[in-house]
């Protein structure tokens, strides 16, 4: 049961270290797609 606590504790840290990183990541791919829908919407009215 130790080991469960032990590696729960280690998964957790790791999704707190990482956090920002995915959302900076998801961020980015959200800017992207806006863009990538509006400049369709320019370029073919």
């Amino acid at each position: 049961m130790q080991t469960v606590k032990m590696g729960y504790r280690g998964v957790s840290l790791l999704i707190g270290l990482n956090w920002d990183r995915f959302f900076s990541v998801g961020t980015v791919l959200v800017g992207l797609m806006a863009g990538a829908i509006f400049g369709n919407m320019i370029v073919n009215p």
